[in-house]
């Protein structure tokens, strides 16, 4: 078990009368093997603990592989950042161990399935999708539904991808109304998703630096971003505050990704 400080708490997240203030992280944690090809945990804890998210999405996480000390990493992390909340969804089986997406959050979890995204014999991939009880003080209950995917490498691959996921029920039968995530490792070099998920679908991409354009935040590969490949996706009654990209020193060396931070307010 790793052990490190007690995470710092309270004092963040703000409450309106009628809204709540939610951050939000997306990762692709590399098995916290860095680009300095070292296996170390800490350091994305320290990258978890400084942005302080209230829900943190993470892909590429191991559970029991050697090359991982044989922990498991979703569990180490959601311990040492203070999250009370954890869904892990495992795509892919190693020949000891596997790794997928997890999810970790300070809001109860009230629902969880991991969805095959995998396409014929293609390299295993999936989107985990939880249904997140947030509320303020006093308030009656909310719900946010989150989808934490890891995406494939070839542009006809993503397409199917997204193209099954929009016909499962988790996001079939959701209400264009309904408070909705999607985001994770897109792999979306060209931003070829992009219209898909803001014309067809109906979301706004909070990593979209201009409107009206398909640049998007970079966060790859970490050290010297080039390609926007981590991407966050929001529907219904939210509204964007902030975004950015962590770049904190230790993020650069942690994972060969950057972290992306959005910051919300749910009304």
């Amino acid at each position: 078990m790793l052990c490190l400080r007690s995470p710092r708490r309270g004092g963040r997240r703000r409450e309106g009368a009628a809204s709540l203030r939610i951050r939000v992280l997306s990762y692709n944690i590399h098995r916290a093997i860095g680009v300095d090809r070292r296996f170390r945990l800490e350091r994305i804890v320290r990258v978890l603990r400084h942005y302080d998210a209230d829900v943190a999405l993470l892909q590429e996480v191991d559970d029991g592989a050697p090359r991982s000390a044989s922990l498991d990493l979703g569990r180490e992390l959601a311990s040492a950042g203070g999250y009370s909340h954890l869904a892990i969804g495992h795509n892919v089986s190693l020949r000891k161990g596997r790794y997928g997406n997890a999810t970790l959050s300070r809001f109860p979890i009230l629902r969880e399935r991991n969805i095959d995204l995998t396409i014929g014999k293609r390299k295993r991939r999936g989107c985990q999708h939880t249904t997140l009880e947030v509320a303020a003080p006093g308030r009656a209950e909310r719900r946010l539904e989150v989808f934490n995917l890891h995406l494939g490498l070839s542009a006809a691959e993503r397409q199917r991808q997204v193209g099954m996921l929009v016909r499962t029920r988790e996001l079939e039968e959701l209400e264009p109304q309904a408070p909705c995530l999607v985001a994770g490792d897109f792999n979306d070099w060209r931003s070829r998703l992009l219209p898909v998920f803001t014309a067809a679908l109906e979301f706004r991409c909070a990593t979209l630096l201009k409107t009206g354009t398909n640049a998007c935040l970079r966060t790859y590969p970490s050290f010297s971003p080039r390609g926007a490949l981590d991407r966050i996706y929001y529907r219904g009654p939210l509204r964007l505050h902030d975004v950015r990209v962590g770049r904190l020193s230790v993020a650069r060396v942690a994972s060969d990704h950057l972290p992306v931070v959005a910051e919300f307010e749910l009304h």
